[in-house]
């Protein structure tokens, strides 16, 4: 696959006017770049663990976004560059306030089953997302988007019905904003914002989700569920572009091993997978039309338990402000990791749109000043070689994050003497023990859910959702607030990153890159997109 047919607009794809039908022939051809298309349209990739869920409503995991764009289709799509596109939205006005908009639906939308696909199902969506009764591990991104009454109603004190959606008739949706988001458009990308066919989940309950059930508008159906082995989906026919989809089949297999995946897709198993710590400089320069590193919206960080009854010793910030000094981050991503990473000092990813990132005194050190002022800090916390701090680190299960770990482990053992524990669990057991408060300090990894810097800093607030830190400061959060109508929000934010940086309720290790192997003759992947969301129909199999 070579890098500028892998940057060719995902709208090449939508260029397409032939009946899909003709692409599995070997002999059609691309009418844009000219190239024979495969006869072999199917594409299967890894991923490392079982998502939670495939419910628009209860997803919360970046795998399940990558399936949810597949099975179901919001308002809007990305193209290639993360631009806006349209999805089941046309287009849509805002008021001069910017308090209301209005959305114009395509007519031809459908559900798999035929049914048409309306505003209404989009008003129930979002309404049964922010209730109280389905619970969401994403309620919280409904009170992001500001809509009206949107806290009311995910605390229970208002019905449904009073949340700022309504179908105004079958095309057209009106959503009113409790003030005016700049960005709230690019929110509209995201799964929880996706409609559900609300008689399928009136019939079949939690069970609406399995194979045979599922009735979704996207460019696919899914096919096939095996949990902890295999997801399947195939080409929606009733979907209103699926003339111009070319990959028939997606299969996406479930191998926690990043090693073994890699020895699947150098057998020709696979047409994507991840490229292990450490590994990206020999596969690119064995298989450099393969191995790929782009930037993309994700940070990784480790989070302290500031709960009531959590370790004494990470209440003190002064002890974590320790742990953050002793990480080497240029050898976790030069040696360690080696896949073009970035060091990170601030939560938001460096490469986020419009963010300029601010001066954090520690991020200009040295890293022996670093670890001459935690040796001061810790041994001020009195913690030292006669009296060692001992911690439990907790991941999910992965040989990139063991590694990640037992480096940081090893640093915190030469530079302050603290004894490290590491302990690894499973994917869904990790999630729900970040969640309950059951561990002291835990990897965590954030990845933007539209690109703009609250997109990171808005986990820090007192109420997130994903706030698995309990970090309270009534600073950050009228920062935060403020930031939401100022004309421009940098300032809010430095301050914001500035305070975690003092405080470090949350370490930040480093800034992701995706770094993955793709097969040859796979074209059409998003890599200019920082968020690397891509969607299947926009990818295409060339002939070998």
């Amino acid at each position: 696959m070579t890098l500028k047919t892998r940057l060719l607009a995902t709208t090449s794809a939508l260029l397409i006017a032939t009946s899909g039908a003709l692409y599995a022939d070997g002999h059609a051809t691309h009418p844009v770049t000219g190239e024979t298309l495969a006869s072999d349209q199917t594409f299967t990739y890894r991923d490392p663990d079982e998502s939670p869920s495939i419910d628009p409503g209860l997803a919360e995991d970046s795998a399940g976004g990558d399936i949810l764009r597949d099975l179901f289709e919001g308002l809007y799509n990305q193209d290639a560059a993360g631009d806006l596109v349209p999805g089941v939205a046309l287009s849509h006005t805002v008021s001069d306030d910017g308090l209301v908009y209005t959305f114009t639906l395509r007519d031809n939308a459908k559900w798999s089953n035929g049914d048409p696909v309306t505003a209404a199902d989009f008003a129930y969506a979002w309404q049964r997302a922010a209730s109280p009764e389905l619970a969401s591990p994403y309620a919280w991104f409904i009170e992001l988007m500001v809509l009206e009454n949107a806290g009311a109603v995910i605390a229970g004190d208002a019905p449904t019905s009073e949340l700022g959606v309504t179908a105004l008739d079958d095309t057209t949706l009106e959503v009113r904003l409790t003030q005016p988001l700049p960005y709230f458009p690019q929110m509209l990308t995201h799964f929880t914002t996706f409609p559900v066919h609300q008689p399928t989940i009136e019939a079949h309950g939690s069970d609406w989700t399995k194979p045979g059930n599922m009735v979704s508008n996207g460019a696919y159906v899914l096919t096939e569920h095996v949990p902890q082995e295999r997801l399947v989906r195939e080409r929606n026919a009733m979907y209103w572009d699926n003339d111009n989809t070319i990959i028939e089949k997606v299969t996406s297999l479930v191998i926690n091993d990043e090693n073994v995946a890699l020895t699947r897709y150098l057998a020709g198993e696979l047409d994507r997978t991840d490229v292990p710590a450490g590994q990206f400089p020999r596969l690119a320069a064995e298989y450099p039309e393969q191995a790929v590193s782009v930037p993309l919206a994700c940070s990784y960080y480790y989070m302290f338990n500031l709960r009531d009854g959590a370790p004494e010793a990470i209440q003190n910030a002064d002890v974590r402000r320790a742990l953050s000094l002793a990480i080497d981050r240029d050898i976790i991503v030069e040696n360690v990791l080696a896949g073009g990473q970035a060091p990170a000092y601030t939560f938001t990813h460096w490469a986020t749109a419009g963010f300029e990132t601010p001066a954090i005194p520690y991020a200009a050190m040295t890293q022996a000043e670093r670890n001459a002022m935690a040796v001061e800090l810790m041994t001020a916390a009195g913690y030292g070689p006669d009296n060692p701090l001992n911690i439990e680190l907790v991941y999910n299960t992965s040989e990139s994050h063991r590694s990640v770990a037992v480096a940081v482990s090893q640093m915190w053992k030469q530079t302050l003497g603290v004894e490290t524990t590491l302990a690894n669990q499973e994917w869904q057991t990790f999630l729900e023990a970040r969640s309950n408060g059951d561990y002291q300090v835990a990897r965590g990894g954030w990845c933007a859910d539209y690109n703009e810097a609250s997109t990171f800093l808005d986990v820090m607030q007192s109420d997130s959702g994903y706030n698995d830190s309990k970090y309270v400061n009534a600073t950050v959060d009228a920062l935060l607030a403020e930031a939401k109508t100022a004309d421009n929000p940098q300032a809010n934010y430095d301050q914001v990153e500035l305070i975690i940086s003092e405080e470090m309720p949350i370490i930040p290790v480093y800034h992701y890159a995706s770094v993955k192997m793709f097969a040859e003759n796979l074209e059409g992947w998003p890599l200019e997109n920082f968020q690397q969301n891509w969607y299947s129909k926009d990818l295409y199999k060339i002939a070998e």
